[in-house]
C-alpha cells in the first residue's frame, strides 16, 4: 500500500494539473493559430471539476468498499476518456463517465471489488495512466461501469541482482519506477513517449513500444512472469528466463488490454544503467536514401539503442532543419563497453548511403558523463519528442492525430506512397488541406515501424466526424497496403474493425474461449479485441 503523496492528474488534458497551461497561455496560443490559419480562434475557458454536470451514479458504493471507492466529479471526469477521446473534456463535456472509481490499496481490496462487480454484472475497466490513444479505457455503453485505477500498486517489491530482475507492482508510473531502481544502479530502460503518464501494467496490457528503436523494442522482451487477477481466480506464470513448455502463458496476458484480468505485478528483466553513450545525427538529401541507410544499419545487427528517422517535413518542424533533408538519429549506449566503434561503424554505413555528418558532430561519451544528443538537430528533436503540450491546443480548432504501423521492407515504399496519397486526400476533403509527416520509431531487420502525424484546420460542424474520417482513411490505407493496424498503440475500441480484418478468425475464436473461461460474465472491458 502506497503512502507516497501523488500529484493530481489533469481531468481535461494530458499530464498533471501542475503542468496545465493557464488561460492566458491558451489565449496567446489561440492568437498565434488565428494568424496561421487566417481565422479567429478563441480558447475555451479551462473547466473546473466542481462545475461539471455529470450523470448521477447508477450504483451505490457498499460500506465494505467505501474507504477506497469514489463517485465525485474529479474522479469520474478523470476516468471518462482515453487520451484520444478527450477533445470534449476541455468544454466540460463528460456524457458517459464511469459510475464509480476504485483505488484498491492491496490485493485483498482488489479481490473484493472485482467479486462485487462480477456478482452485480457491473462492467470493469482496469486503468493505469489513461494514456491510451485508441479508446482502450473509455467507458462503453453499459448499465453501470466501475473503473479500477491501479495507482496504489506502485512499488518495486524485490530486486534479484544475480539474475538482474525485479518484482514490480503494475500501477507504478514510469518516473517513479525509475526512481526506485536508480539507487540500486538499475533501470528497466523502457521509455514510451507516454512514459511520464503511463504505468507498467498499462505497458504490459497494451504491448507498449519503448525507448529502444532496435532489438528490445516492446515490453514483451522485458517480462519474466505476470501476476493477474481474473474473475475466475489468480493467474500467475512461473518465473523463468525462457521455456519451451507449450504456449507461453505470459503471452496471453501481454497485450490482453484488460479483457482477461487485472495485472497486479510482474517480474521484469532490468539492466545496469548506461555509462557509455554515442550519438550522431546524419542528414540525407532524400527520404529514400535515409530509409535505405536505416535498413542497412539494422540488418547489420549493430543494434543501436536509437535509430530514429525523420522525414524532411518533420526534420524541419521538430529538429530545426531546412525542410529539404531527412534526419537519421543514431545512438548507442552500454553499461559495460565503450561505444566509439559502434557509432563509427553505423555512421560509416549511413555515409555510404548518401548521409552527411561532420566528424565533430559525432558525440561520444567515454564514461565520463559527456552529454550526448543534447545539441543541434538531435537536441532539438529530443526536446520536441519529450515535450507534450496538448493542453495548449485542446479545443483550438485543429484536427490532429497520429497513426502508426509496421510493414516489411519490400512493401514499405508502396505503403508510404499509398498512405500519403489517401490521407492527403482526406485532409483536403475534411480540412481543406493540412500537413502529414512521418518518422520511424522502431526498425527491424525485416521492416520499419513508420509513425505518421497529421494536422488540419477544424471546420465548423461535427469535430468527431471530421477526426473519424481522417483516421478511417489512414487505417484503410494501412491495411490495404499490407501493414498492421498498430505497431505499439494497441487495439482498444478505435482500431477494432481493422484488427478484425488483420487477425485470423480462428484466433478470435480461441481468444473468446479464453475470455469465457477467465471472465464468464464478460465484465472486463467489453468490446475491446473481441465482442462481449
Amino acid at each position: 500500500m502506497s503512502v507516497r503523496p501523488k500529484p493530481k492528474r489533469s481531468f481535461w488534458t494530458w499530464g498533471l494539473q501542475a503542468d496545465e497551461p493557464t488561460d492566458a497561455q491558451r489565449a496567446a496560443h489561440a492568437a498565434e493559430l488565428s494568424v496561421r490559419f487566417d481565422t479567429e480562434i478563441v480558447a475555451p475557458p479551462i473547466p473546473k471539476a466542481e462545475d461539471l454536470k455529470l450523470r448521477k451514479p447508477r450504483l451505490r458504493i457498499p460500506d465494505s468498499l467505501a474507504s477506497f471507492c469514489f463517485t465525485d466529479n474529479y474522479e469520474r471526469a478523470l476516468h471518462s476518456y482515453s487520451a484520444d477521446d478527450r477533445a470534449p473534456a476541455v468544454f466540460g463535456q463528460f456524457p458517459s463517465p464511469p459510475d464509480m472509481v476504485a483505488h484498491p490499496r492491496d490485493e485483498s481490496e482488489l479481490e473484493r471489488t472485482l467479486e462485487w462487480c462480477d456478482s452485480n454484472g457491473y462492467v470493469v475497466i482496469p486503468f493505469g495512466g489513461g494514456s491510451s490513444v485508441v479508446g482502450g479505457v473509455t467507458p462503453p455503453e453499459a448499465e453501470a461501469v466501475v473503473t479500477l485505477d491501479m495507482d496504489e500498486f506502485d512499488s518495486v517489491l524485490e530486486i534479484d541482482e544475480i539474475s538482474r530482475a525485479a518484482r514490480i507492482q503494475a500501477g507504478v508510473f514510469g518516473p517513479h519506477l525509475e526512481d526506485q531502481l536508480r539507487p540500486h544502479g538499475y533501470t528497466l530502460r523502457h521509455y514510451p513517449q507516454s512514459f511520464t503518464g503511463s504505468t507498467l501494467g498499462g505497458w504490459i496490457a497494451t504491448r507498449s513500444g519503448g525507448h529502444y528503436a532496435t532489438n528490445h523494442t516492446h515490453i514483451d522482451e522485458f517480462v519474466e512472469s505476470v501476476r493477474m487477477l481474473t474473475p475466475s481466480g489468480w493467474w500467475e506464470s512461473r518465473r523463468l528466463p525462457s521455456s519451451g513448455a507449450g504456449p507461453d502463458p505470459n503471452r496471453l496476458a501481454i497485450g490482453s488490454e484488460g479483457i482477461l484480468g487485472v495485472i497486479t505485478e510482474a517480474w521484469m528483466r532490468i539492466q545496469r544503467r548506461p555509462v557509455y553513450r554515442a550519438t550522431a545525427g546524419v542528414a540525407f538529401p532524400s527520404w529514400e536514401q535515409s530509409y535505405e541507410a536505416a535498413r542497412n544499419i539494422v540488418q547489420s545487427k549493430l543494434w543501436p539503442a536509437n535509430l530514429r528517422l525523420l522525414d524532411p517535413d518533420l526534420s524541419r518542424d521538430a529538429a530545426g532543419m531546412d525542410g529539404s533533408r531527412a534526419l537519421l538519429i543514431i545512438g548507442f549506449e552500454s553499461a559495460e563497453l565503450p561505444q566509439d566503434w559502434n557509432i563509427k561503424a553505423a555512421v560509416g554505413m549511413a555515409r555510404a548511403s548518401g548521409g552527411e555528418v561532420p566528424d565533430d558532430e559525432i558525440v561520444i561519451d567515454d564514461g565520463t558523463g559527456r552529454p550526448t544528443g543534447h545539441s543541434g538537430a538531435v537536441g532539438a528533436w529530443r526536446n520536441a519528442f519529450i515535450s507534450i503540450d496538448e493542453g495548449l491546443t485542446a479545443g483550438l480548432g485543429l484536427v490532429t492525430g497520429t497513426f502508426e504501423t509496421a510493414v516489411t521492407w519490400d512493401a514499405w515504399p508502396a505503403l508510404d506512397d499509398h498512405v500519403r496519397d489517401i490521407v492527403g486526400r482526406a485532409l483536403n476533403d475534411v480540412c481543406g488541406g493540412g500537413s502529414l509527416n512521418c518518422r520511424f520509431t522502431h526498425v527491424y531487420p525485416d521492416g520499419p515501424a513508420p509513425y505518421y502525424t497529421y494536422a488540419g484546420a477544424y471546420r465548423s460542424g461535427d469535430y468527431a466526424a471530421q477526426q473519424t474520417a481522417i483516421k478511417k482513411a489512414a487505417s484503410d490505407a494501412i491495411i490495404e497496403a499490407g501493414g498492421t493496424i498498430t505497431h505499439h498503440h494497441a487495439v482498444g475500441r478505435l482500431h477494432r474493425s481493422w484488427y478484425d480484418r488483420e487477425r485470423p478468425d480462428l484466433f478470435a475464436q480461441a481468444l473468446r474461449a479464453a475470455k469465457k473461461s477467465l471472465d464468464p460474465n464478460s465484465i472486463l472491458n467489453p468490446g475491446v479485441l473481441i465482442d462481449p
